[in-house]
């Protein structure tokens, strides 16, 4: 045992020997290190630059040509906030930008028919992230527009149609809204917080704190955050480069040219009205999110505006 025990000892000793001189003969203190080599490989591999900046703030801050008081600290505070949120949520802002390029085409038009700043398809983006959204309140569509005031303004809304899905109807109301708002409480500004918070909440709250300027109000954090989401989101969709979104034009999600089909009669069967014009029950759906059922009763014989898109938009449905 002793025997194998010593030879072992001997056998370990030539190892660590003859690795030694092997690394000593391996060994060039005077060789350089290959640094082409080296910067060679450095290119080619991906830069990540992970780093959080803070974000200059903007100058002429402003809805609808009313500035915001950004010499006031909470203000200041409040701004940032939002600038820092929104653009640093790329996924979300991204979004929104490729969607603006979508439906800001048809909103800008009607907003400027109806006498409302342009500044209000901002409104839009932070109400529902210009998708048909339905909250938990029951309010529905790109304007998240109540039941109650949608019927109020003129929408039809039963189990057959809501046109509160209906973009261009959807639009008109919420100018309205606006434009009535705008005339209580003289001011755009205000006149946006109440989209939110409703007239009478509003008026509660500038009654109760002796203001007359939402930049005043102490509110709940929904509507005290609500004008900043909307300024800060319209910082960031008008200069989204400025805040390291980058994308190409054919990026963006285009608008769909459509014809309009008039419909005054029953429809039976939305999935075979489709097919009569070379599309599927899907596409029709949604070209018309305010259509709600798979057919139209339409025991009143109203005519409705369809939209078909133009041939050639998707392949024809066989």
């Amino acid at each position: 045992m002793k025997i194998i025990k010593s030879a072992l000892i001997i056998i370990g000793v030539f190892a660590v020997v003859f690795v030694s001189i092997n690394a000593t003969q391996n060994y060039h203190p005077n060789e350089a290190p290959n640094v082409n080599n080296e910067q060679s490989q450095n290119k080619n591999r991906p830069v990540k630059d992970y780093n959080i900046y803070a974000l200059p703030m903007p100058e002429n801050i402003n809805f609808a040509g009313e500035p915001a008081p950004m010499d006031d600290p909470d203000i200041y505070e409040r701004m940032d906030r939002e600038l820092l949120v929104n653009t640093y949520w790329q996924s979300n802002a991204l979004l929104l930008i490729k969607r603006a390029n979508k439906y800001f085409s048809i909103i800008e038009p009607i907003l400027k028919e109806e006498g409302v700043p342009d500044d209000f398809k901002y409104l839009a983006v932070i109400e529902s992230g210009l998708t048909q959204a339905v909250s938990p309140a029951g309010a529905r569509g790109i304007w998240q527009i109540m039941k109650g005031t949608g019927r109020d303004y003129g929408l039809e809304i039963n189990g057959n149609v809501d046109e509160r899905y209906h973009i261009e109807k959807s639009t008109r109301v919420a100018a309205n809204y606006l434009k009535k708002a705008k005339q209580k409480f003289g001011s755009w500004t205000l006149a946006a917080a109440a989209y939110n918070a409703g007239n009478r909440g509003i008026q509660r709250q500038l009654d109760r704190q002796k203001v007359d300027d939402y930049y005043e109000l102490l509110l709940g954090q929904e509507t005290g955050r609500y004008m900043f989401r909307i300024l800060a989101l319209k910082e960031i969709l008008s200069h989204p480069k400025k805040y390291g979104f980058n994308f190409e034009e054919d990026q963006l999600y285009q608008p769909i040219q459509t014809r309009t089909v008039k419909v005054d009669t029953v429809v039976s069967d939305f999935a075979d009205f489709a097919k009569s014009f070379d599309i599927n029950y899907k596409i029709l759906k949604i070209h018309n999110p305010w259509l709600r059922e798979a057919h139209l009763n339409n025991a009143s014989r109203r005519e409705y505006e369809i939209k078909i898109p133009e041939k050639n938009t998707y392949t024809a449905v066989k």
